[in-house]
């Protein structure tokens, strides 16, 4: 099985990202941004926790878990909650996914009076297996404008979660848990002061 196209599995914690064909861009404008995030709320917040994300000019990235079965809302019929459903997961939430990219790439062409494929591949995932691993993936995926030269400072970027964890107001980002991983907000601000080397770069792309 490609490394890239995992199985997206119950209670696991996955970095999914994807990128534009060619040239293109994935949003032109502030409104595709917004409309992104809020089809993801509408397809797939339901199924996954979510832990951080960035979204720049031609490709994605986002740090998730996906939900355990039986947190997951009333299922259409085919897909009813029963212990079968345990292997039809991966399978529901990877075409939860598709759904998610085919909606958003729809509405971006006829918006951008553009034809063909939006994204570069099907999307994605690597499985994310240890606490500093995953540690290192928030900091990568807030920083991800700053290391492609989009703003010198990661806080300036608008499309990041990273404010998010600094604002009271309600949010769909598992914030406390996160918090938790670097003791207190102070360790999670210190911890993304830390400059990405190269290794860690190549690691996460």
């Amino acid at each position: 099985m490609n490394k890239y196209n995992i199985p997206l599995e119950p209670d696991k914690y996955y970095h999914i990202y994807n990128h534009a064909v060619g040239k293109s861009n994935l949003f032109e404008t502030e409104g595709n941004y917004f409309f992104f995030l809020e089809k993801y709320k509408q397809y797939i917040s339901s199924y996954v926790d979510t832990f951080a994300y960035c979204l720049l000019p031609n490709h994605f990235h986002l740090a998730v878990r996906i939900k355990n079965v039986l947190q997951f809302p009333k299922l259409s019929e085919s897909f009813k909650l029963s212990e079968s459903l345990g292997n039809s997961v991966p399978t529901f939430i990877s075409k939860q996914f598709s759904n998610f990219f085919s909606c958003y790439s729809q509405s971006f062409n006829k918006q951008q009076s553009r034809r063909g494929g939006l994204f570069e591949h099907k999307f994605r995932r690597k499985h994310i297996s240890t606490e500093a691993y995953f540690k290192n993936l928030i900091h990568y995926i807030h920083y991800n404008p700053v290391h492609h030269g989009f703003v010198e400072d990661l806080r300036d970027w608008k499309f990041t979660s990273y404010e998010s964890y600094f604002s009271p107001k309600a949010t769909l980002l598992k914030r406390d848990e996160v918090i938790s991983w670097f003791q207190d907000k102070k360790g999670f601000e210190e911890f993304h002061k830390r400059e990405l080397d190269d290794k860690m770069i190549i690691e996460f792309e």
